[in-house]
């Protein structure tokens, strides 16, 4: 089916009702987790560089956090490797970090970058090693079934500390930070972290107006497959509890949560399959995908 066609008079209107957010949010500072089918799909790859681009334009600081699990799998499978889970991170061996590294921080934040500038905007790629942005140590994993035991996956980090200095440095060039979630630790070891944490201790540390995790569906869904608009931290408990919540929805809820509660004023997940899923989110009344509330 073909788009239904607009006047040009409609389209003015509906740039002016976007005048409201536009004034609301102008020098504030979005957080977006970049991620899933957005990344892979040309169409939706092109729609999300154009929606980063327009929102600097109008005078929003955007940082972009991706992550690149689709590519990281298909080099795994090329050197004969399968990729594992715990809990939704990735078990990570001393090889396995070598190919995170090529793929985040080169493939595919570069892949990021250029699609941004041709865009027409002004992106730079960083990994959390330039400017000690992300410093890191070993997380452990508490076994579910018994929290007492820990689990080691290798080399996934757990966040120290975030120094946002060369993200500010960029910012106040009007460049767009495009962020690869890889950290060191104080020993200089390479850490792979979980994107949607990165995301997260990113926009608390900024200060951000806003977090937007971009996912592979409508948002959080109940048992029966209904879209929640918003949930609260109680909620989240129960989701867990009674097993809505599981795998990869885990880092992202929780790195959701934390964000909340740490002052980012809101937090959201929303369909990245959906064209121009930044800009409804952002410069609509009706928004998309579920509100993470802080209490």
């Amino acid at each position: 089916m073909s788009a239904p066609q607009i006047t040009p008079q409609q389209e003015a209107g509906i740039l002016a009702e976007a005048l409201p957010y536009i004034q609301r949010f102008h020098g504030k500072t979005i957080v977006v987790k970049y991620g899933g089918n957005a990344m892979t799909e040309e169409r939706l790859k092109q729609s999300f560089a154009r929606d980063v681009v327009l929102l600097t334009l109008v005078g929003m600081n955007v940082v972009v956090v991706h992550g690149g699990g689709p590519q990281i799998e298909s080099l795994l499978a090329r050197v004969g490797k399968k990729g594992e889970f715990i809990q939704g991170m990735r078990v990570t061996d001393a090889e396995t970090m070598e190919l995170v590294e090529m793929v985040l921080g080169g493939q595919v934040n570069k892949d990021v970058v250029n699609l941004i500038n041709q865009a027409g905007g002004k992106a730079v790629g960083l990994t959390g090693k330039d400017g000690n942005l992300i410093r890191a140590k070993k997380l452990l994993m508490a076994n579910q079934s018994n929290p007492e035991d820990l689990i080691d996956i290798g080399q996934v980090g757990d966040i120290v500390s975030i120094d946002p200095a060369i993200i500010n440095l960029l910012e106040g060039e009007t460049f767009i930070p495009v962020i690869a979630p890889i950290g060191v630790g104080a020993d200089g070891e390479t850490y792979n972290i979980n994107a949607d944490v990165v995301a997260g201790k990113i926009a608390e540390v900024l200060k951000a107006e806003k977090l937007v995790l971009l996912t592979n569906t409508p948002g959080v869904l109940d048992k029966a497959g209904n879209l929640l608009t918003g949930i609260t931290p109680k909620d989240i408990d129960g989701m867990v509890a009674d097993g809505t919540l599981s795998g990869g929805m885990l880092p992202k809820i929780g790195s959701a949560l934390d964000a909340a509660r740490s002052g980012v004023k809101s937090v959201h997940i929303i369909d990245g399959r959906v064209e121009h899923a930044l800009l409804l989110e952002i410069l609509t009344n009706e928004g998309v995908g579920t509100l993470i509330k802080s209490k």
